[in-house]
């Protein structure tokens, strides 16, 4: 059963749906409507943003007084690749990091249209090999990341896993991610008006990312290549996502080569509810099960 807390929330959701699927309907409004998020909602007092200027890539870096200097999470975040920037999900970044006793690089890839695949994947590999030369412990290192930025965690443990050359870090953590571009999951449907996002900005992003390429590549589908031998994961996803059925479908995939898998599916849940952690139980306690489960692998 959904908290009121919840419930009083997608009330408001239901209540701007029209506004939302207006914005939604071509690349200048989906990232108005993303830039929207930008400081939706005021940081602690005692967490510390560093902007980081010397890596290969932009980004920055998050700190609470519980971070453990060499506890790192590399956070990917979402946007269907089109849009959003790590200023969007600074606030969460902030709950992850208090919550896991980590340090959190908040990556700011490159975007499409104007940098196609795989520029944003090429960008996570880019601030994980810089996070190695910086000093860090691969084993004290997690890759996590929500929507598109989920689809990009796997990617990348794929690609480091075949790289023969760096090694793997201790695990990812795709949040509601998306795995599949060719956009065929059921879930895109029945769950439209359950969730408050929609699947055009999806179609969208989709085309804009992939371009010319394949739409079923490993680099931009993670779902149609081999995961054996990637870190354990864990996966979470909304009951009442349009997305649920990608993280279903990676969940299987993944165990069915081999990997280490905790798939947590949170009833009535909506797309990346980890966002709203001032406004509902359910955000927060997902924060806090990332965070048990960032600890219980970098212990």
């Amino acid at each position: 059963m959904p908290s009121q807390s919840f419930k009083n929330f997608m009330k408001v959701m239901e209540e701007e749906r029209e506004v939302r699927e207006k914005y939604s309907q071509s690349l200048k409004r989906i990232r108005l409507m993303m830039s929207a998020f930008d400081n939706r909602y005021p940081l602690a007092e005692d967490v510390q943003v560093e902007p980081v200027d010397n890596a290969p890539i932009g980004g920055e870096w998050i700190r609470v007084p519980e971070s453990r200097a060499e506890r790192v999470i590399l956070y990917i975040h979402g946007g269907c690749y089109i849009a959003g920037s790590h200023v969007t999900v600074r606030e969460c970044c902030s709950r992850i990091a208090r919550a896991s006793e980590a340090t959190v690089f908040s990556l700011d890839y490159r975007l499409a249209p104007e940098h196609a695949a795989p520029a944003a994947l090429d960008d996570v590999i880019a601030a994980y090999r810089w996070l190695l030369a910086s000093g860090y412990d691969p084993k004290n290192i997690v890759i996590s990341g929500e929507s598109a930025g989920g689809g990009l965690t796997i990617a990348a443990l794929t690609r480091l896993r075949d790289s023969g050359e760096l090694p793997s870090p201790s695990a990812g953590i795709p949040i509601s991610p998306w795995i599949d571009m060719t956009l065929s999951h059921k879930s895109l449907k029945t769950n439209i008006g359950r969730d408050f996002a929609s699947v055009v900005p999806l179609e969208i992003g989709a085309q804009l990312y992939v371009a010319d390429g394949d739409p079923k590549h490993p680099d931009v589908s993670p779902l149609y290549g081999e995961l054996g031998g990637i870190p354990p994961l864990l996966i979470q996803v909304g009951g009442a996502e349009v997305l649920l059925d990608d993280g279903l479908a990676i969940a299987h995939k993944a165990r069915m080569d081999g990997v280490d898998v905790t798939l947590q599916v949170w009833p009535d849940m909506v797309h990346v509810w980890h966002w709203f952690g001032s406004e509902f139980d359910e955000a927060r306690d997902a924060i806090e099960a990332i965070g048990a489960f960032v600890k219980s692998r970098l212990q």
